[in-house]
């Protein structure tokens, strides 16, 4: 069966989270970029040896996982080390898209894949995806959330939103928009709307690809002419 491919992004503390946890409700399939790399840098994963050799053993626990925290302070504080984690990290978290992608495609079970990532448009995935969904709200809103989020100064949370690409920026590549400078229920009813938005993106889609599997069948079984 098909799969809409969708793609949840939006810069840090924007939101994102809420729309998923509507979407969800709705049994749409959440794939969390974050949930991914997380487990692509256990200790044997992927990913791990490639960042001790380049960050050296201080950015480890005692028990040999990496400090996240640690990490993040010092990537959103250095454009090189993140561009460096984010080459280690994107071609893996990517497959595992398409990995899922095409299980979900076999058991049937989903009709909407949402990849909730902040770094889709940047990382350029966006081809991916049929639709990709923007969720934004002012900076200022953004900065708030972060310092009651992870509680950090205000500093730390501008320097963590100014690291990622600008709302503007990432707003022309979308199909869908939600803003979530309002209440926790705007947000929600406007996750509400966008749910009913992908399901009729789904049929369309779903239709299109019938279509074309009626035409190949068409052309296939089409006498062929004599000699």
């Amino acid at each position: 069966m098909p799969i809409l491919r969708v793609a949840l992004t939006g810069g840090i503390a924007a939101g994102k989270s809420v729309v998923a946890k509507v979407l969800a409700d709705h049994n749409c399939y959440i794939h969390s970029a974050d949930r991914v790399a997380h487990d692509l840098i256990k200790p044997g994963r992927p990913a791990w040896s490639r960042i001790v050799d380049h960050f050296g053993a201080g950015i480890l626990n005692s028990d040999r996982t990496v400090n996240r925290q640690l990490l993040g302070k010092i990537v959103f504080s250095s454009e090189t080390e993140r561009r460096f984690l984010n080459r280690v990290l994107h071609p893996l978290v990517l497959q595992k898209k398409k990995q899922a992608v095409r299980r979900l495609e076999r058991l049937g079970t989903h009709k909407i894949f949402i990849s909730e990532a902040a770094l889709t448009i940047e990382s350029g995935f966006g081809p991916f995806f049929d639709k990709v969904v923007v969720v934004h709200c002012p900076e200022r809103v953004r900065v708030e959330r972060l310092m009651k989020r992870d509680g950090i100064t205000r500093r730390e949370a501008w320097e963590k939103i100014r690291s990622q690409m600008r709302a503007a920026e990432k707003i022309i590549h979308a199909d869908y928009l939600i803003d979530t400078s309002g209440t926790p229920a705007e947000t929600a009813a406007q996750a509400e709307r966008l749910y009913r938005s992908l399901l009729a993106d789904f049929r369309k889609k779903q239709a299109r690809e019938k279509k074309g599997r009626s035409s190949d069948r068409s052309r296939a079984q089409r006498p062929r002419a004599g000699p």
